[in-house]
């Protein structure tokens, strides 16, 4: 058996003294591995990095087996994402979320995602809010998606504002304002697009309400622990964006 198609490496492990087996994000067959002979080489290596775009030729002699890979490279962007935690971080995160999913259980929809992500990482206002809406498809992807369209209570779609934590739907002011010590904040940015920059207090909420839903609906149920490249991302997001953003009340002042 033999298939053609594009590639995002997501992890390399080690197989005896000189081969490796990659783990891809392909554009039509899902999260795929395969074996690399010669991967463990000088000459491979720079290629077998998280984050590259390849093209993957894929032979076995049975589709259930292993098989192994031909890679050409497409795009090679691990050694710009190597240059920052929240480029590191979030390679390991998003491939993290990717390994909930079945092996070779086709989602064209999360490689294009990825592949913008990962051209963004260098913007943590701009790749925070990607990857929120990374974490959310994979959660709809996996049965669990939020209804952020209308009121959970009234059926209108203005003032939407919190979230349910029981039924992952959207809650309008005045619907949800009794209540509003028990539901999740709703970021405006996944309602409605814009055009604004990301604060720090938007991002925290919106990596709150995907954090939570995963923990209830994934992790818990499945006795695994959140990756702590998810952390790491989040912290490193919200660190660049202080830098970028000016001290309240005044100018930046020279350290």
């Amino acid at each position: 058996m033999q298939w053609q198609d594009e590639g995002i490496i997501i992890g390399v492990r080690r197989h005896g003294e000189t081969s490796v087996v990659a783990e891809l994000m392909t554009r039509q067959r899902g999260r795929h591995m395969g074996l690399v002979r010669g991967g463990r080489s000088r000459s491979m290596q720079p290629l077998l990095q998280p984050g590259n775009r390849v093209e993957a030729v894929w032979r076995a002699r049975l589709d259930e087996h292993l098989g192994d890979f031909r890679l050409e490279p497409l795009h090679l962007r691990a050694a710009r994402l190597m240059e920052n935690a929240t480029s590191v971080y979030g390679v390991q995160a998003m491939g993290a979320l990717l390994r909930l999913l079945p092996e070779r259980d086709p989602h064209p929809h999360l490689f294009e995602a990825l592949d913008v992500i990962l051209d963004h990482m260098d913007d943590p206002a701009g790749a925070g809010e990607l990857f929120v809406r990374f974490e959310l498809a994979v959660l709809n992807d996996l049965g669990f998606g939020l209804d952020l369209t209308a009121c959970a209570a009234t059926g209108t779609s203005e003032e939407l504002i919190y979230v349910s934590p029981k039924s992952g739907r959207a809650v309008c002011r005045a619907a949800g304002a009794p209540y509003a010590d028990r539901l999740l904040a709703l970021p405006a940015f996944l309602v409605a697009p814009t055009s604004r920059r990301l604060d720090r207090d938007t991002l925290i909420a919106a990596f709150r309400l995907s954090g939570f839903f995963l923990n209830r609906h994934v992790y818990e149920p499945r006795g695994i622990s959140e990756n702590a490249a998810r952390d790491g991302f989040v912290q490193a997001a919200l660190k660049a964006l202080d830098r970028l953003e000016p001290p309240a009340g005044g100018e930046e002042t020279s350290s």
